[in-house]
């Protein structure tokens, strides 16, 4: 196993600045984004254009919001693997598991700002999905709290201001663990592969993420069964509908002094 990279890279710029004829130059840190290619059991299965840090966390998560398992110990073992071009992230599933991946295994390449690329047809993106049966009560100010601690958890996007956060709260506010990546999908699936690898569920505590709320990662939080998912940019109508057909509790639009819960 190749150890993975820091997540950024430093970069030299010209500043520009209106009316100014000095040349004046800094040196600051670019998030990395380059191609992770999932492989099941020797099949290539999907590339996704992430931040190489986490990958085992990314590919629990992954391969528990495809649904080609049931828990993280479904998964056999899980080997990275730096390439001349990217990284390459090797899981073997039992043999009973690798016919789903045979089944839907495609050429396909999925972009940080898409989830969904690659999906064959809409019957399987709009598929039916469980219904969340996790029930926690998050009170409102637990909600506060973990957005006035999130910021301090960001350690990759202080450094790159570039880069989006999942985050895994207690029913308190705590904030329990933060993944990264350049990718909101991304970093959702590795919280999700983390909260697995811990021992923990999605079902004890609710998400928090520095996203708009768009139909992927509320598919991803029913798949998950967890209860509650906050996000701190607005949602769209096709996933508040679905949050509320499958029973997760959805606010978005989450600032310090107030927040939108949609109602059923």
């Amino acid at each position: 196993m190749t150890a993975p990279e820091t997540g950024s890279r430093p970069f030299r710029f010209a500043v520009l600045r209106p009316d100014s004829h000095q040349s004046e130059f800094l040196e600051r840190a670019l998030i990395s984004e380059v191609p992770v290619a999932f492989e099941y059991n020797g099949i290539g299965y999907a590339v996704m254009m992430a931040t190489p840090v986490d990958l085992e966390d990314f590919a629990i998560g992954f391969t528990l919001s495809e649904q080609l398992v049931d828990s993280a110990n479904d998964i056999e073992s899980i080997d990275t693997h730096r390439a001349e071009k990217g990284w390459i992230v090797r899981i073997q599933l039992p043999a009973d598991r690798a016919e789903k991946v045979y089944a839907r295994a495609r050429q396909r390449v999925s972009e940080s700002s898409c989830g969904l690329c690659g999906m064959d047809n809409l019957d399987e993106v709009m598929r039916e999905m469980p219904n969340v049966t996790a029930r926690l009560e998050v009170a409102d100010d637990a909600i506060f709290v973990a957005l006035q601690a999130l910021r301090d958890h960001q350690h990759l996007n202080a450094a790159t201001g570039a880069c989006h956060a999942a985050a895994f709260c207690a029913v308190d506010g705590s904030i329990l663990m933060v993944r990264e990546d350049v990718g909101r999908h991304n970093a959702l699936d590795k919280v999700i592969g983390a909260i697995a690898k811990s021992g923990n569920a999605p079902e004890n505590g609710f998400l928090l993420l520095t996203a708009r709320c768009s139909f992927e990662l509320v598919q991803k939080a029913i798949l998950a069964n967890c209860p509650a998912l906050v996000t701190i940019s607005a949602a769209t109508d096709l996933a508040t509908h679905t949050a509320a057909k499958y029973g997760l509790r959805l606010i978005s639009l989450a600032r310090q002094d107030s927040a939108l819960s949609a109602c059923p």
